[in-house]
C-alpha cells in the first residue's frame, strides 16, 4: 500500500477515534468518496492498536490503577478504587461486545456501511450531543462514576456500532446527560474505549491472522505507529480545550458533514 495512503488512514483513525466525530465513519467514507481501494481489516487492526496504545499512555495513572484492580476483581474482591473502576469498565463494555458479536454474525454490519447511514448518524447524533452538552449540569466528576452510570453508558455505547455515530461522541453524550462535567465525561469515555478497542481489535485480529503476509504486516506496523502519534496529539489537544471550550465545534463539523453526505447520497 502506498505510504501516502497509510499516512492518511493513520491520521484519520488517530484524530477521529477520540474526537466525537466518528472514526469508523471516516474510514468507510475515504475509499467510497476518494475512489481508492479499501484498506482491509489488517490495516484496521493496526490503526486500532496504535490508538489503543495512545489512550493507555495518556491515562496511564488510571490504567495502572484499573489494571491492579482487575487482579483483585478476578479474585472476587471489589475493595479498592482500582477494583471498582475495573468493575465499572467491565460492566460498561459487556453490552457493546455482545451487540457487536450479534451484528457481525448476522451480517447486518455490512449493510450499515453506506454514505446515507453515515450522513444521518453524523447529523442526528451531532444534534443530540449539542443538546445534552448545553443542558448538562456538569456537577459530577469521574470519581462519582457508579455501576448504574457505567451500565447506562455501556448501553449508549451500543449505538456507536452504527457507522457515523462515534463511540466517543455517544458516550460523552450519555455522560453529559447524566450530569458529568465536560473533561470528566471525556475522561470516562476514553477509559471506556480501552477495553472496547481491545475487544474489537482482538475480534478483527482473529479474522485476519491467516491473511497477513510480510508486506501487509509492514504496512500495518507503519500505520500503527502513525495512528499512535496522531491519536496522542488529538487526545492532548481535546482534553486541554475542554477546560474552556464546549463540544460545539465538533457538532458544527458533524452537522455540515452530515448534510453534505446526505446531499451526495440522495442526489
Amino acid at each position: 500500500m502506498p505510504l501516502t495512503h497509510l499516512i492518511i488512514l493513520a491520521l484519520i483513525q488517530g484524530i477521529t477515534e477520540f474526537l466525537p466525530i466518528s472514526s469508523s465513519g471516516h474510514l468507510i467514507l475515504l475509499p467510497k468518496l476518494a475512489g481508492i481501494p479499501d484498506q482491509g481489516q489488517v490495516i484496521d487492526v493496526a490503526v486500532h492498536i496504535g490508538t489503543l496504545l495512545a489512550v493507555i499512555i495518556f491515562f496511564w495513572s488510571d490504567v495502572r490503577i484499573a489494571a491492579a484492580g482487575t487482579l483483585r476483581l478476578l479474585r472476587g474482591k471489589v475493595d479498592t478504587p482500582g477494583a471498582f473502576l475495573a468493575l465499572c469498565l467491565a460492566i460498561a463494555t459487556v453490552p457493546v461486545v455482545l451487540a457487536g458479536l450479534a451484528l457481525n454474525l448476522s451480517g447486518l454490519n455490512d449493510m450499515l456501511r453506506s454514505v446515507a447511514v453515515i450522513g444521518w448518524t453524523m447529523l442526528i447524533f451531532g444534534i443530540v450531543l449539542y443538546w445534552t452538552d448545553q443542558r448538562g449540569a456538569g456537577v459530577k466528576q469521574d470519581t462519582d462514576w457508579t455501576l448504574r452510570d457505567a451500565f447506562k453508558m455501556g448501553l449508549w455505547q451500543v449505538i456507536a456500532l452504527i457507522p457515523g455515530t462515534s463511540r466517543s461522541g455517544i458516550t460523552i453524550t450519555a455522560a453529559r446527560q447524566m450530569g458529568y462535567a465536560r473533561p470528566d465525561a471525556a475522561k470516562l469515555s476514553m477509559l471506556m474505549s480501552i477495553p472496547t478497542i481491545a475487544a474489537s481489535g482482538l475480534l478483527l485480529g482473529i479474522e485476519v491472522v491467516h491473511d497477513a503476509d510480510m508486506s501487509t504486516a509492514r504496512d500495518g506496523g507503519i500505520a500503527a505507529v502513525l495512528a499512535f502519534f496522531s491519536a496522542l496529539v488529538a487526545l492532548t489537544l481535546m482534553m486541554r480545550l475542554l477546560r474552556s471550550v464546549s463540544f460545539t465545534p465538533y457538532v458544527i463539523y458533524r452537522v455540515i458533514l452530515g448534510i453534505a453526505l446526505l446531499v451526495y447520497a440522495y442526489s
